[in-house]
């Protein structure tokens, strides 16, 4: 495979150059009742813009929304739940904002809502396995795509060649429904079927796995039961933790980082980059 897919790409209108030095900040917007971190937060219209205002004038590149939450134990709520609380949000932000916006789902009915709402990537936990047709709305629409790693076991011979092999079974969906290259971005799943110890091998492999598949990728460490578990801390003491981690997997080429507090991130990353990029 060509380990450098494509340098420049389009997400919305705006062009991102996901194998140069600036890291892109994707900022979380949950319309949940029960996300671990923000739940309840932005359940009216009005929240859901000021915190998309806020996220802008912080520095966002791209504002993830998400209907569902998938934090561990969850409930899977219908296709109709979830996209009537998407869509508004889309439509709201995409109508006030000049910014990219990207759906956080694995359902296909909902993919095809908020892709028909104005979204601009589809943020896809499973990887397009626990519906492919998502697959074939993205290359018709020509949308970019999120493909997480995850599994519903973790019953792992080998764990990083594993999480490789699972990545690549995603990336070959995409690329079967004619999804370019250049539209794709993966994401090694910290946090998803995988243990405390197996999310921080995760994170110490990040390398490893880009090279190995030649992909943009996006990190989603963000306040995540990792960063608690280590350092035994609640939902609400661990951004430290997230820009520690974040700080790491810019060094290790990532280059998109999905976060709840963008501005602190903002600034810690451009940090990064300043000192790696120093003569």
């Amino acid at each position: 495979m060509n380990k450098r897919i494509l340098k420049y790409r389009t997400i919305g209108d705006k062009i991102f150059d996901l194998d140069g030095s600036h890291p892109y900040i994707m900022g979380i917007l949950n319309v949940t009742p029960d996300s671990f971190s923000d739940g309840g937060s932005y359940g009216d219209l009005s929240d859901v813009l000021h915190k998309a205002e806020e996220m802008v004038r912080d520095g966002v590149d791209i504002i993830d929304i998400g209907g569902e939450s998938t934090r561990p134990g969850y409930v899977m709520i219908s296709p109709e739940e979830e996209i009537m609380r998407v869509v508004p949000a889309i439509t709201a932000i995409k109508n006030n904002f000049d910014i990219p916006v990207s759906l956080d789902t694995y359902k296909y009915e909902v993919a095809e809502a908020g892709l028909e709402s104005g979204a601009d990537m589809i943020n896809d936990i499973w990887g397009l396995k626990y519906d492919n047709r998502i697959a074939d709305l993205l290359s018709a629409g020509d949308k970019s795509v999120v493909l997480m790693h995850n599994r519903d076991n973790m019953n792992y011979d080998s764990f990083i060649d594993d999480v490789i092999t699972d990545l690549r079974e995603s990336v070959s969906i995409a690329k079967n429904a004619g999804i370019p290259d250049e539209n794709i971005i993966i994401d090694p799943g910290v946090g998803f079927g995988k243990v405390v110890e197996q999310n921080l091998t995760v994170l110490n492999n990040l390398a490893r796995i880009k090279e190995e598949l030649g992909y943009p990728m996006l990190l989603g460490v963000s306040r995540k039961s990792v960063i608690g578990l280590t350092l035994n801390l609640p939902v609400h003491e661990r951004e430290e933790g997230t820009i520690a981690a974040n700080v790491l997997g810019y060094k290790e080429g990532c280059r998109i980082f999905r976060v709840h507090d963008v501005k602190m991130n903002r600034r810690a990353l451009d940090m990064a980059e300043a000192i790696c990029t120093a003569l």
